[in-house]
């Protein structure tokens, strides 16, 4: 083994979550299932906001990328965890790797920027309804979609260059479901500490940031929902935020915890359970949301299913 392999590694190992033959089938059936209802749920949610005019608004112009950032995300770690519990050797390649970092680092971040852009706009909604339309018009709604898609992109390559600059020495095990950012700096055989300044840095700038302004929006959101004198009016204000507010509450909670603190007390299955559901629980659980706590998406699905009825009873006739 040259100089070379003093510096990195060719391939990595993914330890996984268990050993067992028999609970690796177990996951790779379960997880086979949630994987696929993540597409579906996700796909037909970023179609359905296509084809019915009634969803054109900046509302759901945000919900169909946060539904394209969840599947990609999804994509980006389960596919080849999936192929790991059936596979005997658990390798993966330097550059898949680094790949897989990049990807599933960048998206992660688009999703915390993307929430916080999602509150702005249902601030704008519930706060300063008459001029919505104005103030969230089409050329503003697209540069906070590429901003949030950017900003992701970024940090990712930043975290991911320095991170796989480090000399990982003959180190290649990685104690992980997938190649993730804190895994992957452990196997460093030299001081860390400017890697996990950066990652503290990124995770105020990509994670605290945005759940601050999630945090003043929702603020001014419940402060007016109140003054609201009647209360039909409070409820169907409060209706507008509610699905939202579910997922901002599932996406930041754990998240804050595992990066604002490198170093934490998190073990290492707690630190993969995380990562589970942020790869397999969130995606398929946010569409899931929206559709069952919002009227509009519920009734543009009943609409949908009216015309595919129809058009199948056409078919047959």
């Amino acid at each position: 083994m040259g100089t070379d392999n003093q510096t990195w590694a060719r391939e990595f190992v993914l330890l996984g979550l268990s050993s067992d033959w028999d609970t690796q089938v177990a996951l790779f059936a379960l997880f086979s299932v949630t994987y696929l209802l993540t597409l579906l749920g996700n796909v037909l949610i970023v179609l359905l906001i296509r084809l019915d005019g009634r969803l054109h608004t900046p509302m759901y112009f945000f919900l169909s990328n946060l539904s394209l950032v969840d599947v990609s995300y999804a994509t980006s770690i389960v596919p080849q965890m999936l192929a790991h519990f059936l596979a005997e050797h658990k390798g993966i390649p330097y550059v898949s790797c680094a790949a897989q970092l990049f990807f599933s680092l960048g998206l992660g971040g688009t999703e915390f920027v993307l929430l916080a852009v999602m509150a702005y706009d249902r601030y704008v909604a519930v706060c300063d309804p008459l001029r919505y339309p104005v103030i969230m018009h089409g050329g503003l709604c697209a540069r906070l979609a590429v901003t949030s898609w950017l900003s992701g992109s970024v940090n990712s390559l930043v975290q991911t260059t320095i991170t796989f600059q480090l000399p990982m020495c003959t180190n290649k095990y990685i104690d992980h479901i997938s190649c993730e950012l804190l895994a992957v700096v452990r196997l460093a055989c030299v001081d860390t500490s400017s890697n996990e300044v950066a990652i503290v840095v990124s995770s105020i700038v990509l994670l605290m940031t945005p759940f601050c302004l999630v945090l003043l929006s929702y603020i001014r959101i419940i402060s007016t929902i109140l003054k609201i004198q009647s209360t039909e009016g409070r409820k169907k204000a409060f209706h507008t935020c509610a699905s939202h507010l579910t997922v901002v509450v599932l996406c930041y909670g754990m998240a804050i915890f595992t990066y604002i603190q490198p170093n934490s007390s998190l073990s290492v299955l707690q630190e993969k359970l995380i990562s589970l559901f942020y790869a397999i629980l969130t995606p398929m659980l946010n569409p899931m949301i929206y559709s069952l706590r919002n009227k509009e998406v519920k009734g543009a699905w009943q609409k949908l299913l009216g015309q595919l009825s129809g058009l199948t009873l056409k078919l047959a006739a």
